[in-house]
């Protein structure tokens, strides 16, 4: 093979979203000649695709005019749309709070309760910015109009000017309350308090409307094709219940193809039922992309929510304790106190592996080469929290430190092995309990009806 041949090969396996610290130092910036929405003269687009250290792959895009001077900056989700929106809400207590970073989308609305103000999605390009420069930015969008508002409607540019001093008071010096809201599911709030969890930041997730998912382009099969009557038709569920009641799904691997996560290539995933011994049932979905060599596996319960919640605590003390197989679910909170590490049901997907395992997935969430897992943001603000929970996980991986590690579980879906045949040994702690309101509202179990749910 000759070295121009070798060249080209290494150059296509180069994965699409490239850190800005790859190892050419050359960030592949595409330069497009485009119109200027100013003086209707043409300007130059740059593009860049990269990924945010701790967060995702982004569409980093910049205008230029030569002419007049204007300019303009924004950012795009390169990645995949998430499976459920999200809804955040953040308690500003000090000067510090209004320095914290955020990524939001196009499609994010933010509210500021008190003050009953909102900026609608789409009303604002997505970007990477601070609360500060959120609340910046709102005040000169609505100082732009306001010379013409006072010679229309000096009523409403009376409010307008009202609503802009309290606009600048929003600087710490005073609590207040922020609503961030995003149907695609991109919108993402600094954790100062990584790896612990933050105390003033509410992250919930929701199902999509269809109104919504129309809105972010995506369509049923029925949609597509204009065929909205289905009266006589099989719904696609029911047509994949009769292709796979005749398989084995416990003895055969099903394969269907989907898109790598990471690279966007097109790759298989692979599915298999299985039996845990002395737990129940589970779905293992493993993705291997050819291309840039990411291997991924995300576990979903087979069976339903269970009637009580569990609360698993380990005790790692010797080396046979990092090799029992461990069950995380996607509802599942983890915490290891010797580090004050702490993280919600959404820092890993679900998961089936080892202690060891797991806890180096941690450790990649936490040093950036892999999955945000604690709402770390950047290199720079990682700061000395992050490299002491850092050492400390070395330790433990390398068995120089003990340490536990508890898995709290309200769909009780979560399990550790015994290394006992009598139920749990001696360094197992196994606890059920019953779940509060808010835990089954989470849940989503609250509003469910099991029994004469055809009557109103």
């Amino acid at each position: 093979m000759t070295s121009n041949s070798k060249e080209s090969e290494s150059q296509s396996k180069k994965p699409l979203f490239r850190p800005l610290d790859a190892e050419d130092k050359e960030p592949e910036i595409t330069e497009i000649e485009s119109l200027c929405m100013s003086c209707e003269r043409n300007g130059t687009t740059r593009l860049l695709l990269t990924r945010i250290p701790y967060y995702k792959e982004v569409v980093l895009m910049s205008f230029e005019c030569p002419h007049c001077g204007y300019s303009n900056n924004e950012i795009q989700p390169g990645g995949e749309i998430q499976e459920k929106g999200v809804k955040i809400t953040l308690e500003l207590t000090t000067k510090d709070d209004i320095n914290r970073q955020l990524v939001k989308s196009d499609f994010t609305s933010i509210k500021i309760p008190h003050l009953q103000f909102e900026i609608p999605a789409q009303s604002q390009k997505g970007e990477i910015t601070t609360v500060e420069g959120v609340i910046t930015r709102a005040i000169d969008g609505l100082k732009h109009e306001q010379p013409l508002r006072k010679v229309l409607d000096s009523e409403l540019a009376k409010k307008i000017f009202s609503l802009i001093k309290q606009l600048r008071k929003l600087d710490g010096s005073t609590p207040f309350t922020m609503i961030l809201e995003d149907i695609s599911g991109n919108t993402f709030v600094e954790n100062p308090q990584a790896p612990s969890a933050d105390p003033n930041c509410k992250t919930e997730y929701f199902e999509r409307t269809k109104e919504e998912d129309h809105k972010l382009g995506i369509f049923t099969h029925q949609e597509v094709l204009g065929d909205d009557d289905t009266s006589g038709k099989k719904s696609e569920v029911e047509d994949l219940v009769e292709k796979t009641e005749d398989l084995d799904l416990a003895g055969e691997v099903l394969t269907f193809n989907t898109n790598c996560p990471n690279c966007g290539s097109p790759c298989d995933t692979n599915m298999k039922v299985i039996d845990i011994p002395h737990f129940k049932e589970v779905v293992i979905m493993a993705t291997t992309c050819d291309y840039c060599g990411l291997r991924t596996n995300e576990v979903k319960s087979a069976g339903g929510v269970e009637p009580q919640g569990i609360r698993i605590e380990l005790s790692i003390r010797e080396k046979k304790d990092f090799s029992r197989d461990i069950l995380k679910s996607e509802t599942c909170n983890l915490e290891i106190p010797e580090l004050e590490l702490e993280g919600g049901p959404h820092i890993l997907c679900g998961k089936f592996t080892t202690v060891e395992g797991l806890l180096q997935d941690i450790e990649k969430g936490l040093d950036g080469s892999g999955a945000n897992l604690f709402n770390v943001f950047g290199d720079s603000r990682r700061g000395k929290r992050i490299d002491k929970v850092l050492s400390g996980l070395a330790d433990i991986i390398s068995g120089k430190m003990a340490a536990t590690l508890v898995l709290n579980d309200p769909a009780g879906n979560s399990y550790i092995q015994s290394l006992s045949d009598d139920g749990p040994d001696s360094a197992l702690k196994v606890i059920r309990y019953d779940r509060s309101y808010e835990q089954n509202e989470e849940l989503g179990l609250n509003d469910m009806k099991t029994e004469n749910y055809e009557e109103n």
